[in-house]
């Protein structure tokens, strides 16, 4: 979830969810779950301050804009309602036709194409698009990562969370030299060996 504060992107703000596998492939359950977990944080730092700081979901949007069409509005305003948010407007902008769909309407808002308004749905819908598309590359080179770190012989369960960890991918970690390998806690120059040879030998073409 990507935030826009003033016409601008507010980074500091943007979340990420991960979704369990069966509800993520309903996008109605999971834009509910989402908005559902993002506005219930925000209720909940409504009550914690402390001295002058107040929590990061210090005040509500405006405006939730969600990526679809009629399904998915009403599956934000639904979660929004159950919490008893009543006063953020919800609009989605379904892409096939850069229309926007208002709650309960039963047709679409067509904006002209060189609307300013319609601009800035799209800048925050194409944000949002490669916000996750990241979070994405990023879960999958980890777990592609996490994988190989199993396959290296005397490599224990410790040493594998620490070279996860501190590499998070597959190409981070076969950039790093044997000699660097060497020197990483708890590695030393016999595992050091095993693990670059292991990625450089045994996977060269695979992870090319």
């Amino acid at each position: 979830m990507v935030v826009f504060e003033d016409g601008q992107i507010k980074k500091s703000d943007y979340r990420r969810f991960i979704i369990e596998t069966e509800t993520a492939k309903d996008d109605t359950r999971a834009m509910h779950q989402v908005i559902t977990r993002r506005m219930k944080r925000w209720i909940s730092d409504q009550n914690v301050e402390i001295g002058e700081i107040v929590g990061k979901f210090a005040y509500a949007p405006n405006l939730i804009v969600v990526d679809g069409g009629a399904p998915q509005v009403a599956a934000a305003e639904r979660a929004l309602l159950e919490l008893g948010i009543t006063d953020i407007a919800v609009v989605g902008l379904a892409k096939r036709l850069e229309e926007i769909w208002l709650p309960g309407n039963p047709d679409p808002i067509i904006l002209p194409r060189n609307s300013e308004g319609l601009y800035l749905l799209q800048r925050v819908r194409d944000e949002a698009h490669r916000f996750a598309i990241t979070f994405h590359r990023s879960r999958r080179s980890k777990i592609m990562l996490e994988s190989l770190l199993d396959e290296i012989p005397n490599l224990g369960q410790v040493r594998r969370d620490a070279l996860l960890k501190k590499f998070g991918s597959v190409a981070a970690l076969r950039k790093c030299s044997m000699d660097d390998l060497s020197k990483l806690p708890g590695i030393g120059e016999k595992l050091a060996a095993d693990i670059y040879d292991f990625l450089n030998n045994n996977f060269s073409e695979a992870l090319n």
